[in-house]
C-alpha cells in the first residue's frame, strides 16, 4: 500500500507491541499512533523517568492509552536479557518495533566492548530479537520490524575491523550498521520461512527526520537543520513507514517500507529501494554468524 500515513493503521484493540527507544522521536510518534489505535503499547526506554513523561505526554493526548515501561538499554546485552524475560511475561507480543538506536557518536563501546553503533544499532536489535521470536510466534500475526536509513546504501562493511579497534569514521559506521539491519532482516526472514515460522520480518527507514537521533551531527548541518525541516520529515511522518510495516495487512514478509517523495526522504510510506549488497546472501550469513557469536544468542533458525 503507497501512501501510508498515520490515519491508515488499523485497529489494534487487543495487540500487545513493543517499541524500543519509545520516549522520543519516532519512537514516541509510533508509540502514541499505535496506543489511539487500541494497542497496548509497551516502551523499551533507558530511562524511566523520560519513559514516564513519555507516557504522560501520550496519556495527555490519548486518555485511555495502555501503556508500560520496559527498561531496556541495547548498548548492554545483560539488559535486552532483562528486557526480553520480562516482555516474555506478557500475555501476548504481536509485534516487536525496534527502533532504538544512535547516530554519528564519537567513538564509544557498549558494555561488552562493541563499538557503539555496531553494538546498539544492530547487535542489541539482533538479540532483543531473537530472544522474543518463540513469543511472536504464539500470535495470530507475529511481526519483527528493525528500523534501517537510507544511509545504508553507503555501508561497506570491514569484516576484519567489525568493531572499529583499527579505524573509526563516526558517519560510515553509521551507514555500516544500517546495511547490518538490511542484512539482518534478509537472513532473517530467508530463515523464517524455512522453518515454516509465522513470524513475519518486515524493514523500514524514515527518509530524513527531524529527531533526537540527529544531536551528534556536525555543527554545520545542525544550523541547517531547521531550514531542511520545512520540506522533510517532522517525527510524526517519519514514523509512517514503521506503522506500515508494523500494521498494515498487506505488509509482505521480508519487504522494505520507506517516504515516497524526493527521493525517499520525505512523505507517505510505500515499498522502498535497498541497495544490491543490502541483498547479499553471503555477506548476510556471515553476519548472521557473526552476531552469534558476539552475543551468545541463538534462535537455532537454521539457514535457508
Amino acid at each position: 500500500m503507497a501512501g501510508f500515513r498515520a490515519l491508515d493503521v488499523p485497529s489494534q484493540q487487543g495487540r500487545c507491541i513493543l517499541v524500543t527507544g519509545a520516549n522520543t522521536g519516532i519512537g514516541f510518534a509510533a508509540s502514541k499512533a499505535l496506543a489511539a489505535r487500541g494497542a497496548r503499547v509497551l516502551l523499551g526506554c533507558r530511562d524511566k523517568k523520560k519513559a514516564g513523561d513519555a507516557m504522560a505526554r501520550i496519556r495527555a493526548d490519548v486518555p485511555h492509552a495502555d501503556l508500560a515501561f520496559v527498561p531496556l538499554d541495547q548498548a548492554d546485552l545483560e539488559s535486552v536479557r532483562a528486557c526480553a524475560e520480562v516482555v516474555a511475561r506478557e500475555p501476548r507480543l504481536d509485534v516487536l518495533l525496534n527502533n532504538a538506536g544512535v547516530m554519528f557518536p564519537p567513538l564509544q563501546r557498549t558494555a561488552q566492548g562493541h563499538e557503539l553503533q555496531f553494538g546498539v544499532n544492530h547487535l542489541g536489535c539482533f538479540a532483543l530479537t531473537c530472544l522474543l521470536l518463540e513469543k511472536l510466534a504464539k500470535a495470530p500475526d507475529g511481526r519483527v520490524v528493525v528500523t534501517s536509513s537510507l544511509a545504508h546504501r553507503g555501508g561497506r562493511i570491514d569484516w576484519d575491523d567489525i568493531d572499529a579497534h583499527r579505524s573509526y569514521s563516526r558517519t560510515q559506521r553509521y551507514s555500516d550498521s544500517k546495511l547490518m539491519n538490511l542484512l539482518f532482516v534478509y537472513e532473517l526472514d530467508r530463515r523464517l520461512q524455512a522453518a515454516s515460522s509465522p513470524v513475519k520480518a518486515i524493514a523500514c527507514h524514515p527518509g530524513v527526520a527531524s529527531t533526537d537521533l540527529a544531536r551528534h551531527m556536525p555543527a554545520a548541518l545542525r544550523l541547517a537543520w531547521p531550514l531542511l525541516s520545512f520540506v522533510l520529515n517532522d517525527a510524526d511522518e517519519g514514523a509512517w513507514p514503521a506503522l506500515q510495516a508494523a500494521t498494515a495487512p498487506d505488509a509482505q514478509a521480508g519487504g522494505y517500507y520507506g517516504p515516497q517523495r524526493f527521493g525517499g526522504a520525505a512523505g507517505p510510506s510505500g515499498p522502498a529501494k535497498r541497495s544490491a549488497t543490502s541483498r547479499d546472501p553471503s555477506a548476510a550469513r556471515q553476519l548472521w554468524d557473526i552476531s552469534v557469536e558476539l552475543t551468545g544468542i541463538d534462535p537455532g533458525l537454521a539457514p535457508a
